[in-house]
């Protein structure tokens, strides 16, 4: 089994997924080959839905999280696909097997109040330019963590005001990148002046290019430095930004090619900060949109009765 595990990630190098995702499956089914080996199972015919529950019951004793169960069952979905098409199992156990379906989880994100006190963030002075042009290009441009640590300075375009960003499956795309954060980004680059444009846009403390890890830090310690009372990560800042462009007119086709998603579905999950603008025009047009409380909208609607039966109605104390 441990041979065919092998030749399934090597055949999913061919397929322009992420390195994260390459290396989440090759650990999930390593981790399920070990389960299996512990037990005798060593051949791909004992790759059945027995086994395969067994694993799954064994794996949520750990109480892990539900993506990452989602997760390992995706990577044991794809390898039984695998089997199947090279007719190494007969039947494919996954076509007996109901998976839970994923939770739908509202992104995390700032208010533009939040957004605008961590941009505006006492940054420690050693860093400052870089940390400073981090921070506004996440918020302005809503890149993922491993795209912002993989841009080199010649990614930047700042005649044309974007940058061309590698992303998911190595897909290309170019993202508006707005005046301030570009300036942000010029006043690092002037600290850098022998700097060339196949160098790393930020680097780290020790001179090569900045980890991810190191990026979350960054982050995470400018929130606390501007009081932002919340958990702030890249990927809540990437969350702030589509929030704040669907609250402020985007519409849901520019944000998925700017956010360089896949399908629109995944975009829609923005949709729900919508309700913000849609609050607004509702209580603008509504006639109950002044009530405050239950006891206010209570007695509103007991009064309007109160008139339609010909009743003097309360009045306001």
């Amino acid at each position: 089994m441990l041979k065919q595990i092998e030749n399934f990630t090597l055949s999913l190098k061919g397929r322009n997924l992420s390195v994260h995702t390459l290396r989440a499956y090759e650990s999930d089914l390593e981790a399920f080959a070990a389960f299996m080996s512990l037990r005798n199972f060593l051949s791909v015919k004992d790759f059945t839905l027995k086994n395969i529950r067994a694993y799954l019951a064994y794996e949520n004793m750990k109480e892990i999280s539900r993506p990452t169960m989602l997760r390992k069952i995706s990577a044991l979905r794809s390898f039984a696909k695998f089997l199947a098409n090279r007719g190494l199992i007969k039947v494919n156990p996954f076509s007996l097997f109901s998976a839970p379906r994923r939770e739908k989880k509202l992104p995390a994100f700032l208010t533009e109040g939040e957004a605008s006190n961590l941009m505006e963030a006492e940054i420690s002075k050693r860093f400052h330019y870089r940390n400073k042009a981090i921070l506004e290009l996440l918020y302005s441009s809503g890149l993922r963590r491993s795209e912002t640590v993989g841009l080199n300075i010649g990614d930047i375009n700042f005649d044309e005001g974007y940058v061309r960003v590698l992303g998911k499956g190595s897909k290309e795309r170019l993202v508006p990148v707005t005046d301030i954060a570009l300036e942000s980004i010029s006043n690092y680059l002037d600290t850098r002046p022998q700097a060339k444009g196949d160098e790393p846009l930020f680097l780290g403390s020790k001179g090569g290019r900045l980890s991810g890890e190191g990026l979350a830090q960054i982050v995470k310690k400018s929130a606390v430095d501007s009081r932002v009372a919340r958990k702030v990560t890249p990927h809540s800042l990437r969350h702030s930004f589509a929030t704040h462009l669907l609250n402020n007119g985007c519409d849901l086709k520019s944000l998925q090619e700017m956010l360089g998603h896949k399908s629109l579905a995944a975009t829609q999950v923005y949709t729900h900060v919508s309700l913000e603008r849609l609050k607004k025009v509702y209580n603008a047009a509504h006639p109950e949109s002044e009530v405050k409380n239950d006891f206010d909208r209570n007695r509103h609607r007991r009064n309007i009765r109160k008139v339609f039966r010909g009743e003097r109605p309360q009045e306001n104390p």
